[in-house]
This record gives structure tokens, C-alpha cells and sequence, in this order.
């Protein structure tokens, strides 16, 4: 369905509903917060109290467990970059040194057309990584 379309049935819905002004501005806000929770929402962190070695292989060892290929591992400002992709989602997982002992994970999954984000599969890869490293 076109955009048009769609704003076309919301401005329809919200003539129909002028009646009730508070129902139609609570539905129209409903579905305006809907479409940003998924852009706002779609990054996880986690910090771990270990070095980054130790959660690059403990989440190397995630990746591998739920069937996600891993892709590349790159150097970057701070840290390291892995990128993996299953089927339907391309993963992005930074992984930033706070101190020698101390490693903050930032997660991102998105489909693969990359416009929607998937919260519930980057938390997975935390929670994975997690369980490798006996920290659940």
C-alpha cells in the first residue's frame, strides 16, 4: 500500500472519529509511536566486565550457536566491528574497549533491506553471548 493510501485512510479515520477528538488523536499518536519505537528501540548495549578479547570470542561462539554466519571482523576507532548475516537479517556488533577489563557490546539487527530494525535479535545475541561467558 502506497503512503498516500495510507495517509489518505488516517485522515478518513480521523474525519469519522471527529466526534470522539480524543479517541482520533490517541490512535493517530498510537501509530506515530509505533514507527518510531522500531527506529529508537532496534539498538542493544551491554557492558561486560572483560576485556574485549573475551567477548569477541564469546560472541563469535553466540553467532555461531544461533546459525548466524559471521561475515567480517574489523579493526575500528576504540575497537572491533563484526558483521554476520542469517537469511533475513544482517547483524552488526561493535564492540568498544572502556578499560583493559572492560568491554561494552552495542548490537544492531536489521532486515534485510536494512530499514527495519529487529530488537528481540540483537537482545538474543546478547543474551547468547552472556551465556558463553557464564555471566546469566
Amino acid at each position: 500500500m502506497r503512503w498516500n493510501h495510507v495517509a489518505l485512510l488516517i485522515c478518513l479515520a480521523a474525519l469519522l472519529l471527529a466526534g470522539c477528538a480524543g479517541l482520533a488523536l490517541t490512535a493517530l499518536g498510537v501509530g506515530a509511536s509505533a514507527g518510531v519505537s522500531h527506529t529508537l528501540n532496534g539498538i542493544n548495549y551491554r557492558t561486560f566486565t572483560l576485556s574485549l578479547p573475551k567477548v569477541r570470542i564469546a560472541s563469535l561462539a553466540a553467532l555461531k550457536k544461533m546459525g548466524i554466519k559471521v561475515e567480517s571482523i574489523s579493526k575500528m576507532q576504540g575497537g572491533e566491528l563484526i558483521k554476520a548475516k542469517s537469511s533475513e537479517r544482517d547483524i552488526e556488533i561493535q564492540l568498544e574497549v572502556i578499560s583493559a577489563s572492560t568491554t561494552r557490546m552495542r548490537v544492531v539487527a536489521t532486515s534485510g533491506s536494512g530499514l527495519l530494525y529487529d530488537s528481540s535479535t540483537a537482545t538474543e545475541v546478547i543474551v547468547q553471548t552472556e551465556r558463553v561467558l557464564g555471566n546469566v
